[in-house]
């Protein structure tokens, strides 16, 4: 399009399956992190229903970013491989699929596991206890 010249989908598709796309590489050790998931939508034939399909994505906070499709386990020795601090914060929003994940990443002595705050305030609620408690017993934790 940039160019005014028309390529083939085909051509276009070879031309991507040449190329070798690796991940990148944290340059510094890492101390922060956080793990997510979503859905993304797959098209399907003509009056068929779409596809919904699970990714994951790991940040490694003010460095790199590596999502993956249906390989959980090729993110998590990706993450592994980078240089992780002595301790290394994750954060999470609470969904099984993520937890189990982090629980994979470095050492359990080198994890600590943070819930993110909406998810925080989201299950709060459940427990039935009022902000204002919850900021007493807050300082009773840190105290």
């Amino acid at each position: 399009m940039l160019t005014g010249r028309q390529v083939g989908h085909s051509t276009q598709q070879r031309l991507v399956h040449r190329q070798s796309l690796s991940r990148a590489n944290a340059p510094e050790a890492v101390e922060e992190l956080s793990v997510d998931g979503g859905k993304i939508r797959l098209r399907t034939a003509k009056g068929k229903p779409c596809e919904w399909r699970d990714y994951k994505a790991i940040k490694l906070h003010q460095q790199v970013i590596a999502a993956s499709f249906r390989d959980n386990q090729g993110l998590i020795d990706w993450t592994n491989q980078q240089p992780l601090a002595e301790c290394v914060r994750c954060l999470g929003d609470g969904h099984d699929g993520v937890w189990n994940i982090v629980a994979l990443l470095g050492t359990s002595t080198q994890r600590q596991e943070v819930l993110d705050w909406y998810h925080l305030m989201e299950n709060l609620a459940k427990v039935d206890l009022s902000y204002t408690r919850f900021i007493d017993l807050k300082g009773v934790v840190q105290a």
